[in-house]
């Protein structure tokens, strides 16, 4: 069914957004849903992916960002360039430390956002339950009767291997000042701002 978990939190993620930002780089930006919409809000966005099946959807939507096939991972990224960087549902895929590499492509005051998956269950996802079943059949029905409902393109999927109380720990100790708050829908955010 349609609904997407990470779109949900869209919003979220735009309201945490810093204030003037210009510059942005969206990490594992599949088909570039949240990268277009930082370059609609103005930003100059870099969107990297490592599938270049997702790369060509996003490329065929347009809409501004620069697309490119890369694993951020090797890839260099330019030291303090970016005022926000973004991380949706795809830190899971590599190595948990990357997000050094990412706080230091972020500008003095530049902000990371990681919109992460979290092996286990708590209480709250057994909660999200109902809530998850419910917003799938609705989005489902919606766009079946409007008639625009088409099968999404399926990104690459893994399994994530940290817990939430791992990558509570693992931020404190790789990104000083750091938050992790937990969300519904068997989501974290992590947020970081450097100094």
């Amino acid at each position: 069914m349609p609904f997407d978990h990470n779109d949900h939190y869209h919003p979220l993620l735009l309201r945490h957004l810093p204030p003037h930002g210009r510059t942005a780089l969206d990490v594992g930006c599949g088909t570039g849903r949240f990268a277009r919409r930082l370059a609609a809000r103005g930003y100059e966005v870099d969107a990297l992916d490592p599938s270049q099946e997702v790369i060509a959807a996003a490329e065929a939507a347009g809409g501004g960002p620069r697309y490119r096939q890369a694993d951020v991972t090797t890839q260099d990224l330019p030291a303090g360039r970016y005022d926000v960087i973004t991380c949706l549902a795809s830190l899971h895929h590599m190595p948990f430390a990357t997000v050094t590499r990412l706080r230091a492509a972020l500008a003095p005051g530049g902000t990371l956002l990681v919109l992460g998956c979290y092996r286990g269950m708590t209480w709250w996802d057994i909660a999200a339950s109902p809530a998850n079943a419910v917003a799938r059949a609705a989005v489902y029905a919606g766009e079946r009767l409007r008639g625009t409902y088409a099968p999404p393109l399926k990104a690459p999927v893994r399994q994530p291997d940290m817990t939430l109380p791992e990558v509570r720990a693992e931020a404190a100790r790789l990104l000083p000042g750091s938050s992790v708050r937990q969300l519904l829908f068997w989501r974290y955010l992590l947020t970081y701002r450097r100094s």
